[in-house]
């Protein structure tokens, strides 16, 4: 059997039907979307609808679309932003956010910034009654996870979010694992921000949005000229905007079969390996989840030994976040969780929309031997 991938929530195969969206915009019509002529007046129109497209799939208006250059631009760009708008009021966040949240918030604290950091039970999930004494001391902004990208756990952002409203605070919450997986829609949630990107969902790499609620008042990280309502200055990088609404548009039509399906096969490999790995535990897995990730702790097992062995049988699985891949610190998301091993690995698995049910049943078999391997060896 070729290669497995186990590692969605890291990046996703690009679709072909993006690939072919994207073409035409890198090859003849490649003029500058702020030129007033014929090119410009092209490449602008290539533009705006792409930005219609994305934001008729979350439920918002053309022009509370902003395109990044990834999550954690947009992340940055609603926490840093909001704070240098606002000015005063802490940030609150929560300790499982990812790390383009964390340290956006520190960096605003060092700026000044009160920050509160929202602790979590066991399975990961915030207590949203309990923010209503920190919704009392005027936050600048509150900023809550959708889906957890290490353990795939859902907070109760309406809840959240419905809390934020009452209070009249702004909230925004990280996306990116969560679109294309359980629905988001704006105008059904009433959070403020919303951070995107689009290569978790068959999009490219480099291309990220953020929602921002007309209204919501933000001071832009870097400076130049007014594209992006002035938020974020920089000639538009137009094929990539257009691959991302292609992939938006796939991902939101697709989302409820996908849910149904990717859920079945993440739960097949749990329960496979639930009966095949010895003291296996599955984290998170008590909460709701988002349907494509599992997150276990193997007792007695070398963590990187066991991403190398599992590596050279071609299947391909994180220890943790691709963005913190090789840390020697461990997960701040377990570790939030209280579930840290002493000795022990965490790996996180992930399915999508190129998964097989051959390929979990395959790496089924393969993992729990090569954990027992590694772990004789330890």
């Amino acid at each position: 059997m070729n290669a497995i991938y186990l590692d969605h929530a890291a990046t996703t195969p690009l679709r072909a039907e993006v690939r072919e969206a994207m073409i035409p915009l890198l090859d003849g019509r490649f003029g500058n979307p702020s030129s007033a002529h014929r090119f410009g007046r092209e490449a602008r129109a290539a533009l705006e609808e792409a930005r219609e497209r994305a934001a008729g799939a979350l439920g918002a208006s053309r022009h509370e679309i902003v395109f990044t250059c990834a999550g954690t631009e947009a992340d940055n760009l609603a926490v840093l932003g909001r704070w240098r708008a606002r000015g005063e009021g802490p940030v609150v966040c929560s300790a499982v956010e990812h790390k383009a949240v964390l340290k956006a918030a520190a960096r605003a604290h060092a700026e000044g910034a009160p920050l509160v950091v929202l602790g979590v039970d066991g399975e990961g999930r915030v207590d949203a009654a309990a923010l209503d004494d920190v919704l009392r001391s005027g936050p600048s902004v509150v900023s809550v996870l959708w889906g957890n990208n290490e353990v795939g756990t859902l907070q109760p952002v309406q809840e959240i979010a419905e809390r934020c409203a009452g209070a009249g605070v702004i909230l925004h919450s990280d996306a990116v694992q969560a679109f294309g997986k359980v629905r988001v829609r704006v105008d059904e949630t009433p959070c403020d921000l919303l951070s995107l990107s689009a290569h978790k969902f068959g999009g490219p790499k480099g291309i990220g949005l953020l929602f921002v609620r007309d209204g919501v008042a933000l001071e832009p990280l870097s400076h130049g000229g007014g594209q992006e309502h002035g938020l974020r200055p920089g000639t538009e990088n137009v094929a990539m905007a257009v691959g991302l609404a292609t992939a938006i548009e796939i991902a939101a039509a697709a989302q409820e079969s996908e849910c149904s399906r990717l859920g079945a096969l993440r739960d097949r490999l749990e329960r496979a390996l639930v009966m095949a790995v010895p003291g296996v535990v599955v984290n998170a897995g008590g909460a709701p989840r988002l349907p494509h990730i599992l997150n276990v702790s193997i007792p007695a097992v070398d963590q990187e030994a066991l991403l190398v062995a599992l590596d050279l049988e071609g299947v391909a699985v994180s220890v943790a976040s691709a963005c913190q891949s090789g840390a020697a610190e461990p997960s701040h998301v377990l570790t939030a969780m209280g579930r840290i091993l002493e000795n022990g690995a965490a790996i996180r698995l992930s399915v999508g929309w190129t998964s097989t049910e051959s390929e979990i049943d395959h790496a089924a078999a393969v993992i729990p031997a090569i954990a027992g391997r590694v772990g004789a060896r330890t």
